[in-house]
């Protein structure tokens, strides 16, 4: 009989996958996985715990706990801390995946004899490989696609193939305690809080001058770091003749603490190359289009991608806004989830 870890959050998601792999055979053991919060937050962590441990107790399946602080700490609040110093904007959940929930994680699984890992995702594995979950709405794809072909062996999937409304219809059948649970509002230390506020006990944050294109102060900001390219608030524009057109951050000068915006963000000519860093690819490009996405739940583009070196060229095929770097861009083959990188400084 094959073991599994599975992460029990205290959510519904990672409940029914317990439920589902114990019904098909499985040697279920549940595992909380304990991640670093910082000191000046509030974090219920304990409360999702015991969430975690009712469960358990529920499907009559073993329960432990890994303690994964040092990992978050480092790879993804340090490393998240040190993007957005560097100028660029990260993506907390991406680095999690790869790892906290798929590293120190599936780490602690191997080290106690497990055969796989599973989670609560909404991603499917087919063929081994990543695919897009059934329901489009809360597809995760997007935030795994740093990982490894090694990690994805690893791990199981068993919600991914189910819409969320019968997932929560499965845990309510089975008298599971988390069946009616709301969904988790995120990381536990960036839940609660924007990032700015976050930032703040970290990075010494001033507040600076807001420009319009033609370099005229228009209104202030609360520290160029925490901005990024077409965020349209969090700053104050506080001149009569331009109040009350939109605003979007089109440039940063991090040296001189001042974002500049305009009533539009620039877009990125078609014939303009993305170039991605920090780089995963887990299938062979061909001579075609990829669908790609920059943000989560964005809608899909369409370009032709090149591997240049340790680089990938990406270049679109109809003009898009430019992400910003430190951004996430996942490349998909229709449903096949094949990677991914970074977007490079520019």
């Amino acid at each position: 009989m094959k073991t599994v870890y599975v992460g029990l959050s205290g959510g519904v998601d990672s409940s029914v996958a317990a439920l589902r792999l114990k019904k098909q055979g499985y040697n279920v053991v549940g595992v909380f996985i304990k991640v670093w919060h910082p000191d000046f937050m509030v974090c219920n962590w304990e409360a999702e715990r015991l969430d975690a441990m009712r469960v358990a107790a529920h499907l009559e399946i073993p329960f432990l706990t890994c303690d994964a602080e040092e990992a978050y700490k480092t790879a993804v609040a340090d490393q998240f801390i040190a993007e957005y110093k560097a100028g660029r904007t990260p993506n907390p959940d991406v680095l999690c995946n790869s790892a906290v929930k798929f590293g120190a994680f599936l780490d602690f699984a191997k080290n106690k004899g497990a055969d796989f890992v599973a989670t609560g995702h909404y991603v499917q594995k087919i063929n081994g490989q990543l695919h897009r979950g059934v329901d489009e709405k809360k597809d995760q794809s997007y935030f795994l696609w740093k990982l490894t072909q090694d990690q994805l062996d690893f791990s199981l999937f068993p919600v991914g193939d189910t819409k969320k409304s019968k997932i929560r219809d499965e845990a309510t059948a089975a008298k599971i305690p988390t069946a009616s649970k709301k969904d988790s509002q995120g990381i536990c230390f960036l839940g609660h809080v924007d990032i700015g506020e976050f930032l703040s006990h970290y990075v010494d944050l001033k507040e600076g001058a807001v420009l319009n294109e033609a370099g005229e102060v228009v209104g202030s900001h609360d520290g160029a770091l925490i901005y990024t390219s077409g965020q349209r608030h969090g700053f104050r524009i506080t001149t009569a003749s331009s109040a009350r057109e939109p605003h979007f951050v089109v440039d940063r000068n991090i040296e001189q603490n001042t974002i500049m915006v305009a009533p539009a963000v620039p877009k990125l000519a078609s014939n303009q190359t993305l170039t991605l860093e920090e780089v995963t690819l887990r299938s062979n490009l061909e001579v075609k289009n990829y669908d790609f996405q920059i943000r989560y739940r964005q809608t899909p583009r369409q370009a032709t991608v090149a591997v240049v070196g340790a680089r990938l060229m990406l270049q679109p095929t109809e003009s898009i806004e430019p992400p910003a770097p430190g951004q996430s861009v996942v490349l998909y083959d229709g449903a096949h989830c094949i990677g991914g990188g970074i977007v490079s400084q520019r």
